[in-house]
């Protein structure tokens, strides 16, 4: 079944220590076109992941945004007290009054007021927490994000694939309505055959050899019943193809070129206006066809 190049994966974690999520958007590109943002502690971890990333992707403009932040309600509240700072400051108050003689008694509040000893919750020092967090704890979050993208992606692709049989399908009525109307337009080019043979016939300068030669070339000029025959084939081939299991965006491609030429041969010899309408719309279904191929992967 087909995969969509469009896809969308989310994974969220949260721990009494740290919240992560992993997002990644993909759409449409013609080779794996990686952005990544992560956290200053999994630098040395891109390369782990864009190989994760293309193994699991293969194809397409991929962002990943790797976020990790601590909960609010483990981030201190309010401002705290140094008390090893306070106790050194508070004896050096001590001593300088005793040297100069003054009263102790607003000492405390002296002390309490100095730089260092009251410590607000950005001086407060900190546990490292993303260093506290193993990689093999992460890496779980990032395959889970992976794995629904990639969910995401075979929705679409079953979706894609809906749509584009309904294309090739159109384009299988016609031309079988092509094959209903080839008899009468052999029929017309018959009787114009038949009207120039009787005027050649009577000139003096009729060449029945080169009359012949001429005869034949025109004849298969205007023949279309191998590129029928090719253009059925190559639908059939491009409805299978559909159904593989692998990635077949670029086959599918291929395909599609060679269903347009045939497509266009019956155009420029079946030389007839009802043949010529149905092969516009054959053209049409196929551009619908190739638009869509470019979201397959």
């Amino acid at each position: 079944m087909l995969q969509s190049m469009t896809g969308y994966g989310i994974a969220h974690r949260e721990t009494d220590h740290y919240s992560a999520t992993v997002e990644i958007k993909s759409l449409n590109s013609k080779t794996l076109d990686l952005s990544l943002r992560l956290p200053r502690f999994l630098q040395d971890r891109e390369l782990e992941i864009r190989n994760l990333i293309t193994k699991s992707l293969v194809r397409g403009k991929v962002n990943l945004s790797f976020d990790f932040v601590r909960p609010r309600n483990t981030a201190r509240a309010g401002a705290a007290i140094n008390q090893e700072v306070l106790l050194a400051t508070y004896r050096e108050l001590e001593k300088a009054a005793d040297l100069v003689g003054a009263p102790k008694e607003q000492l405390f509040a002296l002390a309490l007021g100095l730089p260092g000893v009251v410590q607000s919750p950005a001086e407060m020092p900190t546990a490292d927490v993303e260093e506290e967090v193993s990689w093999e704890e992460l890496l779980p979050l990032l395959q889970e994000a992976l794995e629904r993208v990639n969910q995401f992606r075979q929705d679409e692709g079953q979706t894609l694939t809906t749509e584009i049989l309904s294309y090739v399908n159109t384009i299988r009525t016609q031309l079988a309505e092509t094959s209903r109307h080839d008899p009468a337009r052999i029929e017309q080019v018959r009787q114009r055959l038949q009207q120039h043979l009787g005027e050649l016939t009577t000139s003096e300068q009729f060449n029945p050899s080169r009359f012949e030669q001429e005869l034949l070339y025109y004849i298969e000029k205007l023949d279309i019943a191998e590129e029928k025959v090719r253009l059925a084939s190559h639908l059939n081939y491009f409805a299978e193809t559909t159904q593989l299991p692998e990635s077949a965006g670029k086959k599918l491609a291929f395909i599609a070129q060679e269903i347009g030429r045939e497509i266009n041969t019956i155009g420029s010899k079946a030389n007839d206006s009802t043949i010529q309408h149905l092969v516009v719309g054959m053209k049409e279904e196929l551009e619908k066809i190739k638009e869509q191929i470019n979201n397959i992967l």
